[in-house]
């Protein structure tokens, strides 16, 4: 049976032996860093020492960090270390044991960091340079066939080594007739007569093809109409009097004739943008924005005009786009205080007794996790209290039916860690009932709770399944690794027996966990899709089926400034990038981002999505409200969709007055977040007060 302590919210440091009486009234006993991980002694002049200095492999190679730390006169110090790779996806290191596997050719470095008592992280490095291998091959965008003369298209061309790995090197473009068609040094290739002709793609000894035959245009005229929504059923025709704001998106789609009238619907056709942005508009981004397939989308109030060209012939169209007005007023409401340690992740849920509850973790913070009753939400009163041997509890969650909470463990005394599973159909009453960490040693830092399985986040590599219909006894069921090169995972998000897994610098996967149709189940998890193209790393995704039919994933995009420990917020606001990404996941099959959501100060954490808004928590950028209702496209940041920025300042916060907001979560109606310097919050929306009634 796990140990625990009963522990006190307020004191900056953690108060050994001393009974606290906390605002709920419930007697709490403080416990020091022994309750927790990193158990060594505080020692002078600690160090991590690493073998080899460096190390030189090719592609698939592997080899050995050996890491230890010593005290300033040379005396080993049993403490864990950690070892990671930067940047990600070039290496995979075992983050325990050292080793190093070569995936990608280029210069990394191999950090061995250790965990000392009173905050210390002494490390050491080792550089490594990975061969590139020899290229493989091109391939080219476009398709060949038939092409028309004065049409033109840009190919793009992706070169990919041995590895399977896309490289960034220079393409040369050519054609094999200058007085057929022509290329530029972009891929740019431009028909000027009849006949036939070949696009080459050459780079370091491997090139590619495309045959084209190239015929005379055709078309007589054009025609080009717009709509919002579904594509109209039956002849195209815009749609004047209808009311378009900044953030729609409206379809511009031509229709090129021959002279009899039939359509030439293999017709490149370019759309360009003729804008008369209102006085608001500033410099620094484009007005609006359409795509070469027509898609068109405002940032600012104004007129625009979508003009729509093939050799010879153009049409147009001109809209009114309006200012979207969606902004709303941010009412606090109230606050659970957490000041000795920093807050993690929350769940808010009603209880088997009808009233509402909250249970917060911590990061860093000796094991602790808090219960709240939230049924009033300006007085969130603190229930009861746990601390098992972790350093971190980084996540929480609780089951459907409202009975079990299962908490994630980091940093175990033991080197354990594994889940915490706890009885809390009495939140001010809560009791562990079991822990499993077989085969979890490595570190749980995200779980989700689903249909009586625990799936955790094991080691940064893969998922478990755990079964808890008997929660006195689980047992893994089922377990998910993805198939790539050094596979990560951060977190897992699961809707309707699918699960949506978050893989840094592999995107996102879904897996079929029994609702997706492939024949998945707990025991046997099925991948249907995967999405890594966003150039950048996922650290949380969720899925919203939006009204208008299409079905997003939202993967937001998380990159941390080199050694960033969640100390220097409200010093160096600059510490976090990132943003959140919306793939378009409506023909999974042809996965497509369309939209973005970017914030110039800040990078983005975890979110929340409810009736069409984003709830999304931005570390020192506060707690953003988006519009995210209808069709979405471009940087949803320019739009006029933001509803609401809320940031929350706590003079006697673990760092004072500096918002740092971990993830949010709706409940009925009032909006609760975890804020990483103070504990549990809860805003509700208004709509904006006016002066004129």
């Amino acid at each position: 049976m796990e140990s625990t302590g009963r522990i006190g919210l307020h004191a900056k440091r953690p108060l050994i032996g001393k009974t606290l009486v906390a605002s709920a009234g419930v007697a709490l006993v403080a416990v020091g860093v022994a309750a927790g991980a990193g158990n060594a002694l505080a020692q002078e002049g600690v160090r991590v020492e690493v073998e080899p200095s460096a190390l030189a492999l090719e592609v698939g190679d592997k080899a050995q960090v050996v890491a230890r730390v010593v005290d300033a006169g040379g005396n080993l110090v049993d403490v864990p270390v950690l070892f990671v790779a930067s940047p990600r996806g070039g290496l995979a290191v075992d983050r325990s044991t050292g080793e190093v596997e070569a995936l990608k050719g280029g210069q990394y470095q191999v950090v061995a960091r250790a965990r000392v008592q009173g905050g210390g992280r002494p490390s050491a490095s080792v550089a490594v340079t990975v061969a590139f291998p020899p290229l493989d091959r091109i391939e080219i965008s476009e398709r060949s066939g038939r092409f028309y003369v004065g049409a033109t298209v840009r190919h793009k061309a992706q070169v990919i080594d041995q590895a399977e790995d896309v490289r960034d090197v220079e393409v040369t473009w050519s054609t094999s007739d200058e007085s057929v068609a022509t290329v530029d040094r972009f891929g740019y290739f431009t028909a000027h007569g009849t006949g036939g002709v070949v696009l080459s793609a050459q780079a370091e000894g491997v090139s590619a093809e495309l045959r084209y035959r190239v015929v005379e245009n055709p078309v007589a005229e054009i025609e080009v109409a717009y709509w919002k929504g579904p594509r109209p059923s039956g002849t195209l025709e815009s749609r004047p009097g209808e009311v378009h704001r900044t953030g729609d998106v409206l379809h511009f789609v031509a229709s090129p004739r021959d002279a009899a009238g039939a359509e030439v619907d293999d017709m490149p056709v370019a759309y360009a943008l003729e804008a008369d942005p209102d006085a608001i508009a500033t410099g620094d981004f484009p007005p609006a924005e359409v795509d070469d397939q027509g898609r068109f989308v405002a940032y600012k109030p104004g007129v625009y005009t979508v003009t729509a060209s093939v050799p010879g012939h153009s049409a147009r169209e001109t809209v009114e786009v309006l200012p979207r007005h969606v902004a709303e007023e941010v009412e606090l409401v109230g606050q659970g205080e957490v000041h000795n340690v920093s807050t993690s992740d929350l769940w808010v849920w009603e209880g088997v007794d009808g009233r509402d509850y909250a249970v917060t973790g911590t990061h860093s913070g000796h094991g602790s996790i808090y219960w709240w009753d939230v049924t009033d939400p300006a007085s969130p009163v603190l229930t009861d209290s746990l601390v098992v041997d972790a350093r971190t509890t980084n996540d929480v969650k609780v089951s459907e039916d409202g009975e079990l909470c299962v908490i994630s463990r980091e940093g175990a005394s033991n080197r354990r860690n594994g889940i915490v599973i706890v009885d809390c159909s009495d939140p001010r009453n809560v009791e562990i009932v079991s822990t499993y960490d077989d085969q979890l040693t490595g570190g749980v830092h995200n779980l989700f709770v689903y249909e009586d399985h625990v799936y955790a986040v094991n080691n940064g590599v893969r998922f478990d399944v755990i079964n808890i219909e008997d929660p006195t006894a689980p047992h893994r069921v089922g377990r998910f690794q993805l198939d790539a090169p050094g596979p990560r995972i951060h977190d897992i998000w699961i809707v309707n027996g699918v699960a949506y897994t978050s893989n840094w610098g592999d995107g996102v996967a879904v897996i079929d966990v029994g609702g997706g149709g492939r024949g998945g189940s707990p025991s046997n998890p099925v991948e249907m899709a995967r999405f890594r193209d966003i150039g950048g790393r996922t650290h949380a995704a969720f899925p919203y089926l939006s009204p208008t039919g299409r079905f997003y994933i939202f993967m937001g995009d998380e990159i941390g400034r080199p050694g960033f420990d969640g100390q220097e917020a409200g010093r160096t606001p600059e510490f976090m990038a990132g943003y959140i990404h919306v793939v378009d996941f409506t023909d999974p099959e042809q996965p497509e981002e369309v939209a973005r959501y970017e914030i110039p100060e800040a990078g983005s954490h975890n979110m929340w999505i409810e009736d069409d808004r984003l709830y999304a928590a931005f570390y020192n950028g506060g707690l953003r409200v988006l519009d995210i209702s209808g069709e979405l496209k471009g940087n949803l940041y320019h739009q006029g969709r933001e509803i609401a920025v809320y940031k929350s300042y706590d003079p006697d916060g673990v760092v004072a007055n500096a918002p740092f907001t971990w993830g949010p979560q709706m409940h009925k109606g009032n909006l609760f977040f975890a804020e990483y310097f103070s504990g549990l919050w809860a805003v509700k929306l208004q709509p904006r007060r006016t002066l004129v009634p």
